[in-house]
Parts: structure tokens; C-alpha cells; sequence
């Protein structure tokens, strides 16, 4: 990576002439970085970068929020216009909204302040190198360099920063080397993909972690909505405030759940759509739509992708594939092939 005595690149970062890490080379070279902008990835990468020995100049933050995390985050580093960061950075990275990344790429090539040699990192999950093509053409090395991992704005963010994965992506292998060093010193493992295959990986982490929050909050909503009603002596009342009685309930199960489906694959399957119990599976489809359709919708979806995936009969499949349900002799729905 660039150093205070050199041009190139990989100078000083303990890169191999081949684009390997050599373990007998020097420690890597502290760089002077610069952050576009200080929202809650940028300013933890950021913070994380610090902890590594990298010096953090500058941050460009635009709202009172970002304002307010590079002061907490990186109360050492000055918050200046984006083309003021970039044109002083030996690291530039660019931590903003996925739908933003474009236009901020073509306006800093337009103005050209991106130096050659400058490496330009971006933290966006939907993209590659691609997008940084106008830099590119200007002499940058353009690396993706994405952590998979849900930022809050809260401390934790950098904590979680040392146990997430990191999908990156370069044009050679000495961007790629470079691209695990960064990763590997703020804690992370580097995880190789394609260019190509930037939108499926972005997509299936969007399917495990944004649609696992809806599936939970959905699952509590029904859980509330069980529980309503007078509760034991000195128990906490049902409400709608997080973390309360229903969260509590549902925690170890949906943890252990998680836990055994990384561990154990589709073998961790249990409950009544693994079992076919085609009538316990209509009783929930009806009780669900009695308090929000929308609640029974979604558990059908899901039901019919976890039957497909355990085999279930034609009676189950049926069920879950109508368009409504219909009550059945137990009170709840059940599908044109009944239990």
C-alpha cells in the first residue's frame, strides 16, 4: 500500500511480488485515510482503521447524525467536503448508501481529485469494482470491501466489525491482497467474490438478515396478540414496547433455531410443515388470520418454501398453495384436500 517514500501501491504492506502476503516481509504501512462519509458503516470502519494503526484525517459528514458520529467516533479527524478527503487520502473509502455510490464516483472523477495510486475502497454489498471505473481510469485501485454485518449507530458496531466477514472484490491479485490485509487488521475475514457475482451475494445476505428481522417481528406480533389478556402475579403485561414478554419468550428459541440451522443445515427442519401435519398447519394459517391477514401470508410463503425443502405431501402442498384458507373442522383453514 502507498507510503510516505514510495509510489506504489503494495509498497510496505508485506505483499509478495506476486500479490500474497509474506509473512517475512515488514508490517504493513500505516496509511492516511479518508472517509466519504461518516454514517454508521463509514465511521466504524473508520474507528476500526484507527484501532489498526491507520490515521483517519478526515471524514466528510453532511447530516447532524454523521456529525455527531465522526465526533464521537473520530474525534481526531477533521470533517471536510468530500473533494477535500479524497484529494488527501492514500486510502479512500466510500460508505454511502448503495444508490448513492455513482453519482459520488462520477463527480469525483469529474473533479478529478482522486490522485493516482490512491486506493479506493467502497463498502457497498450490491457492488463491485465496476462501479469505480471512472476513478480506475484515473489511476485509483479500486477494491469492494464489504462487511457483512448490520450496523445500528450504537458502540457495538465496532465490536461486531471483529466477527463479521468481509466480501471483497479487486481487479488483480495485488488488489486482493490488499483488500485481506485491510480486513484482516481490523479484525475481519476476507471472503473472496467474483465481480459477477456481487448481486447474488448481496442478495442472499439481504434474504438471511433483512427478511429474518420481519420474520421475528411478525412472530412476536402474533405472540403478543396470544398473550393478551390479565398475566401471573407480578409478570410483565403484554405491550407493544420491544424486549418485552414475548421477545423473551421467543429468544432461546429463535436463537438455538439459528444456531442449528449454520451448524446443522436443513437437517436443524422441525415443527408441523417438516412433520406434513397438514391439520396443525390450517389451524395456524387460521389463527394467524384472525389477527392480521397479513401475518397468515407470510407464514404461508414460508410454510410452502419449507415444505418444497423437506419433501412434504401433495395434501401439505395443496394447503399452502391456495389462494385463501377456509376453515376446517378444527376451527382453523384447511386446503381442498383436508386433513
Amino acid at each position: 500500500m502507498v507510503t510516505s517514500d514510495s509510489s506504489r501501491p503494495d509498497a510496505g504492506r508485506g505483499l509478495s511480488d506476486s500479490g500474497g502476503v509474506s509473512g517475512n516481509d515488514p508490517a504493513p504501512a500505516r496509511l492516511t485515510v479518508g472517509i466519504v462519509s461518516a454514517g454508521r458503516v463509514g465511521s466504524a470502519v473508520g474507528a476500526a482503521l484507527e484501532r489498526a494503526g491507520h490515521v483517519v484525517f478526515g471524514v466528510s459528514a453532511i447530516s447532524d447524525a454523521s456529525v455527531r458520529r465522526a465526533q464521537t467516533r473520530l474525534p481526531d479527524s477533521r470533517i471536510l467536503p468530500a473533494e477535500q478527503v479524497a484529494a488527501r487520502s492514500e486510502l479512500l473509502v466510500l460508505a454511502v448508501p448503495d444508490s448513492e455510490l455513482a453519482g459520488l464516483v462520477a463527480g469525483l472523477a469529474a473533479a478529478r481529485a482522486v490522485r493516482p495510486g490512491t486506493i479506493v475502497a467502497h463498502t457497498s454489498g450490491a457492488n463491485g469494482i465496476a462501479v469505480l471505473a471512472p476513478l480506475a481510469e484515473l489511476g485509483a485501485r479500486p477494491l469492494a470491501i464489504h462487511p457483512a454485518m448490520t450496523f445500528t449507530g450504537h458502540d457495538e458496531d465496532v465490536v461486531r466489525l471483529g466477527n463479521a466477514c468481509f466480501g471483497i472484490t479487486a481487479a488483480d491479485e495485488v488488489g486482493y491482497a490488499i483488500a485481506q490485509s485491510l480486513v484482516i487488521e481490523m479484525g475481519g475475514e476476507p471472503v473472496r467474490v467474483p465481480e459477477e457475482h456481487r448481486t447474488l451475494y448481496h442478495a442472499a445476505l439481504a434474504h438471511g438478515s433483512n427478511h429474518l428481522v420481519t420474520l421475528i417481528v411478525d412472530a412476536v406480533a402474533a405472540l403478543r396478540a396470544a398473550l393478551d389478556g390479565p398475566g401471573l402475579l407480578g409478570q410483565q403485561q403484554v405491550d407493544e414496547q420491544p424486549n418485552g414478554l414475548a421477545e423473551r419468550i421467543l429468544a432461546p428459541l429463535a436463537s438455538a433455531a439459528l444456531d442449528n440451522a449454520l451448524r446443522r443445515g436443513q437437517a436443524a427442519l422441525t415443527g408441523p410443515v417438516a412433520r406434513g401435519d397438514t391439520e396443525a398447519v390450517a389451524a395456524h394459517l387460521g389463527a394467524l388470520d384472525e389477527v392480521d391477514p397479513r401475518l397468515a401470508a407470510g407464514y404461508r410463503a414460508l410454510s410452502l418454501r419449507t415444505a418444497e425443502r423437506a419433501g412434504a405431501d401433495t395434501a401439505l402442498i395443496d394447503l399452502l398453495t391456495e389462494s385463501r384458507p377456509r376453515r376446517s373442522r378444527r376451527g382453523g383453514p384447511e386446503g381442498e384436500s383436508g386433513a
